[in-house]
């Protein structure tokens, strides 16, 4: 029984958090109103703080530099199903991760609210089931996830003699 709530949720999690990245890609990419209310109140937020346009549509924090960060996350947790490719599904849940923190953290900590939209906090709470997966995933694999961050570092910081 265990064995197989382990492979279930190996497989299931990854194709969750793809999904809704993916879904997501469809408001992101093509200005929908929705995601306007969202980047234009961070937006304004941020402008407040002395950084006018960290949100804009050629910001740094973009729809589009977010949206195409979900797109990679989603590709190496897919390909991370090929068993030549597993390690790449370790870089997709850090990736997902980290694009997540930031999504709670802004559902959080700024004027952008649980609710924005007034999807009675739909957008927030998938946003922390996909945080949720995503550290799973790194949890469950995490004698995986050390050895390869052992390697990515070997790989950036050469030994000295």
């Amino acid at each position: 029984m265990m064995i197989w709530l382990s492979r279930a949720v190996r497989f299931g999690l990854p194709l969750f958090v793809s999904a809704i990245f993916l879904d997501s890609l469809r408001y992101k990419f093509t200005d929908a109103p929705e995601t306007q209310v969202i980047f234009g109140r961070l937006d304004g937020w941020a402008a407040g703080w002395g950084a006018p346009g960290l949100f804009d549509h050629a910001g740094l924090f973009s729809q589009y530099v977010i949206g195409s960060a979900e797109l990679l996350a989603s590709t190496l947790l897919l390909i991370g199903f090929i068993p030549a490719f597993r390690r790449f599904q370790l870089l997709g849940s850090a990736l997902g991760l980290a694009i997540m923190t930031g999504a709670v953290s802004f559902h959080l900590f700024t004027p952008l609210g649980i609710d924005p939209n007034s999807d009675g906090g739909g957008l927030f709470v998938a946003a922390c089931l996909v945080w949720l997966s995503c550290l799973t995933l790194l949890v469950i694999k995490r004698q995986e996830a050390l050895a390869l961050a052992c390697d990515l570092v070997r790989a950036i910081i050469p030994k000295t003699r």
